[in-house]
């Protein structure tokens, strides 16, 4: 039996008053692409801070997105290849963080065919 195809809903007006959508984003577009950049660097986890959400926190405490590239952790060490994302000024305070939160921190050199 073929499926009976509805109507699509009405979309709901934002409330008067409120900006354009893309008057909104306008301004957040701007900001994240000036003065950004992208950095990778391997992190190496001592046993007492594995079970820390030490990347979280690296994200929420300073303006950084930050993306997993790779990571192999067990009960012993943890090892992390992550891709931070944004300010240069904003990755050397959060890397700076990192260290003295004892996870050691390496920058990641890319041969040819990575890049």
């Amino acid at each position: 039996m073929p499926t009976k195809i509805s109507k699509p809903a009405k979309a709901i007006a934002p409330p008067k008053g409120a900006p354009k959508a893309s008057k909104a984003l306008k301004p957040l577009r701007k900001s994240l692409d000036s003065d950004k950049t992208a950095s990778r660097f391997w992190l190496t986890y001592p046993p007492q801070r594995i079970k820390a959400p030490v990347i979280w926190k690296l994200g929420h405490q300073f303006k950084l997105v930050t993306s997993i590239r790779q990571a192999s952790v067990t009960d012993v060490v943890g090892i992390v290849c992550l891709e931070i994302e944004g300010a240069a000024s904003e990755i050397t305070a959060g890397v700076q963080w990192l260290k003295k939160q004892g996870v050691r921190v390496e920058p990641v050199e890319l041969s040819a065919v990575e890049s």
